[in-house]
């Protein structure tokens, strides 16, 4: 396995390398120190199994990089390991489509269960308080405030969601698969033409499907479903067991 460590302080980038490497043998590392220095990387060889960004570096805004790998390299796994831990900072990542977010005060088990998830398929998204940083107009602008206050009442208790299991939803196979691709960040245009549908009909589905995650957009959908990976499946053995 190989991995694009993106992160401009010199000892944050030693530490976190050297414990990525601790993961397993067969996890290799390249440390880049800017994102200059990650692009050249990645244009060298393109074939790194999972990208780790911090959002504060010195030549670039960390999310601006996010947006630029995500449409460059749309497979590529990109975590967000940053020193914020703000909800805004998260949602806004996982909006652009990022896979996980990290903060840099968690724990090296948090990190091994976040790098899991990534690459089981899941995202990881750390346990928030959604209602006190920002206001609803900011965080979604088009969201109702009684659908704000249902997400925000669910990740109230201890920081996660209390939705029942995924697979106790009630989504129909189709509905299942959307949701699929609409957690790979995917547009409804682009649903419709991997499912070989119509746009309306995606548009139909996304909507049920988060009616039934009782949430109003997708990037609150994306959070719910992180959260309910990470309520489920606890430290995975992604250490012993990667590729």
């Amino acid at each position: 396995m190989k991995v694009l460590l993106i992160d401009d302080h010199p000892l944050i980038l030693s530490a976190l390398q050297t414990i990525i490497q601790g993961l397993s043998d067969n996890v290799s590392v390249v440390a880049a120190d800017s994102a200059r220095a990650a692009r050249e990387a990645l244009a060298q060889d393109a074939a790194f199994d999972l990208v780790l960004l911090d959002l504060r570096l010195g030549d670039a805004d960390g999310f601006d990089v996010l947006t630029e790998f995500r449409a460059a390299y749309p497979s590529l796994p990109v975590v967000v390991v940053s020193a914020s831990d703000r909800t805004s900072d998260v949602i806004r990542a996982i909006d652009l489509g990022a896979m996980g977010f990290v903060p840099k005060r968690a724990s090296n088990d948090t990190l091994f269960e976040a790098l899991s998830m990534v690459m089981s398929g899941g995202i990881y998204v750390p346990p928030m308080h959604m209602g006190d940083e920002m206001s609803g107009s900011e965080l979604y602008p088009d969201a109702a405030p009684s659908e704000l206050r249902s997400v925000r009442e669910r990740a109230a208790d201890g920081g996660f969601q209390t939705h029942a299991p995924l697979e106790s939803l009630g989504l129909t196979p189709r509905q299942t698969e959307v949701l699929g691709l609409l957690l790979q960040g995917k547009p409804n245009k682009l649903i419709a033409r991997d499912l070989n549908l119509s746009v309306e009909t995606v548009k139909d589905h996304v909507a049920a499907v988060l009616r039934t995650l009782n949430v109003s957009s997708r990037t609150q959908a994306v959070l719910a479903v992180g959260q309910m990976s990470r309520q489920q499946g606890g430290l995975h053995s992604w250490r012993k067991n990667s590729p």
